[in-house]
């Protein structure tokens, strides 16, 4: 019941950013915020395999759809949420590491801080 209610809240706060962002007039209609973040997302992954060498691969795409639609649900995804599911499901944040993870560095975390940037903005 705890969780229920902490999802409740979150998605209330969410629908209150959305008609904050329309009466202040940063976005041209009110629109449910996941439908927004789902749009951004679209963008950013568009924009991002561009300037990439090589495309996100089709399992790294995967896990950042995930990624995106826990951002949509609860406004942002940090470490610790790769602990539940869907995330646990996978193999959580190890396996995620593993996804994302080149020769010189990791990319995990930057691009977990990105989305939250980009799909909030």
């Amino acid at each position: 019941m705890k969780q229920s209610k902490k999802l409740a809240c979150q998605r209330l706060l969410i629908n209150i950013i959305s008609l904050i962002r329309d009466a202040i007039g940063v976005d041209a209609e009110l629109k449910p915020f996941v439908e927004q973040a789902f749009a951004k997302f679209k963008k950013w992954i568009f924009r991002h395999n561009a300037q990439r060498k090589t495309a996100f691969t089709k399992e790294q795409t995967s896990w950042l759809r995930l990624i995106k639609d826990h951002i949509a649900a609860s406004c942002s995804i940090e470490r610790d949420d790769f602990d539940y599911s869907p995330f646990s499901d996978r193999g959580g944040l190890q396996k995620a590491w593993g996804l994302f993870n080149t020769e010189t560095k990791n990319e995990l975390d930057s691009l977990m801080a990105e989305m939250n940037q980009e799909l909030l903005a």
